[in-house]
């Protein structure tokens, strides 16, 4: 007998303050199902109603044939839980369907936290223990073909829903394993969703859609979790529909609503080493597919060469993320990245290729109130001698202050400076309304947060 089950039954219920009896007999139960029904699970022929119906019937005739006294009560939360295990994602799976749950964070079996409205807090969920975690990444990461195990004990996965995953087990995970769900909304958000959430203002809104219509090339920068994939979502809902985009990414997340988008995803190595396919290769194929834009859902690496390139080779309005803490960051982490291509490039002719290519810096900050915020927009204005000119077209107020609640009653506004690139708007018959640039008084000198 485990220790493990030992202490279930010195202690009559597990840490976590579970039922031994009802999980052992849910183990049992689940066993018993999968075995039964077997191929049936992956019958793509059948819906998902019809599975869950299957699924439904021969859980409660494996009810039936079980003698253990549970009360109703128990019957119901035993089959809701064993039908969550087989057509779901086990315990984590309500969370998965609240909407108002951002991300689910699973610290190892007995400690789940979700975020709700940019705020993270702990829900009491567990799993039965390791094993019963392991079952739900093995699952949740074979549905997309990768796999994960001693040899290769990290992994990025995307759910069917295209909701973010990252897993890490045994040896890397002290305590673990480790499971984390960036959720994506099952309907894209739009501009006006951004605005009302006050990620943006409208104002903001519309000078971003003339830079995107206007074909400048954009960088959406922030830290990890300030929103930049959904801003770069949103941006490009603004690229005209009568031209052809390819998208390239880690593991598809953007949700383009035109009809002429070619996604392309990178592949991990097989498990003899072979097979992997970069982003970096990615970006320099897209370059072949006769595309309009090319959208990167992020720069980590010796692609940023690639994308500088194709910024500065006729593929001008392309657009993509990096992880900054600021616009000034961002030029110093494009350059760093664009080093760790390979070639032995000098740093001037780098920054050359930038001022060239990078027009616009759209910066995000996930504020202390939990929500996200558009805190600068900066222009790249070209060189001076040896060092990059920005310049601030708008910035977060922080000086107005938080209300009694502690949420943040600054918002973005123009610092009054016109950008150069209005001229070259003006070029493919866009016009930037003067009140775009009223400058505004803020309370105090507007900081990064």
């Amino acid at each position: 007998m485990s220790l493990y089950k030992r202490l279930h039954d010195a202690q009559g219920t597990t840490q976590a303050g579970r039922n031994p009896v009802l999980d052992e007999l849910r183990q049992r139960i689940h066993g018993q199902l999968i075995d039964e029904l077997g191929a049936v699970l992956y019958d793509k022929r059948l819906s998902e109603e019809a599975l869950r119906e299957r699924v439904q019937t021969s859980l409660q005739q494996a009810l039936a044939r079980e003698s253990a006294p549970i009360t109703a009560n128990d019957r119901a939360q035993l089959m809701r839980d064993v039908s969550d295990d087989i057509l779901g994602y086990g315990p984590i799976d309500p969370h998965l369907r609240d909407a108002s749950v951002t991300e689910v964070m699973v610290n190892g079996p007995h400690r789940v936290f979700v975020e709700r409205a940019g705020k993270i807090e702990n829900t009491g969920t567990t799993f039965i223990d390791e094993a019963h975690l392991r079952r739900i990444i093995d699952k949740i990461v074979g549905q997309v073909g990768r796999r994960i195990d001693e040899a290769t004990p990290m992994v990025d996965a995307r759910l069917p829903d295209g909701s973010r995953v990252n897993a890490v087990v045994h040896p890397l995970a002290i305590g673990g394993p480790f499971l984390t769900i960036r959720k994506f909304a099952v309907d894209p958000y739009t501009v006006q969703d951004l605005v009302h959430m006050e990620t943006f203002s409208e104002q903001l809104a519309r000078f971003l859609e003339a830079c995107v219509r206007g074909r400048l090339n954009v960088v959406v920068s922030g830290g990890t979790g300030t929103g930049k994939t959904t801003t770069l979502n949103v941006l490009s809902s603004f690229i005209p529909r009568d031209e052809r985009i390819v998208t390239v990414e880690d593991a598809k997340e953007l949700q383009l609503a035109q009809a002429h988008v070619l996604a392309l995803e990178a592949r991990p190595p097989n498990i003899e080493g072979r097979g992997e396919v970069t982003i970096r290769d990615l970006v320099r194929n897209a370059l072949r597919m006769r595309p309009d834009r090319i959208v990167v859902g992020e720069c980590r690496a010796g692609e940023a060469l690639d994308m500088l390139q194709a910024m500065n080779t006729g593929h001008d309005g392309s657009i993509t993320t990096v992880h900054a803490n600021g616009p000034r960051d961002v030029l110093a982490r494009v350059e760093t990245m664009t080093l760790m291509s390979g070639f032995d490039l000098p740093v001037r002719a780098i920054r050359e290729q930038m001022a060239s290519a990078l027009d616009v810096i759209v910066h995000l900050s996930r504020l202390r109130d939990g929500t996200r915020r558009v805190t600068h927009v900066s222009e790249v204005q070209g060189m001076e001698g040896d060092h990059l000119v920005m310049a601030d077209l708008f910035l977060f107020d922080f000086g107005m202050g938080v209300d009694e609640e502690g949420h943040f009653l600054g918002r973005i506004k123009s610092t009054g400076v016109r950008p150069r690139f209005a001229e070259k708007l003006g070029d493919h018959g866009i016009v930037l309304d003067d009140d775009l640039f009223i400058a505004e008084a803020f309370a105090r000198q507007a900081v990064g947060q």
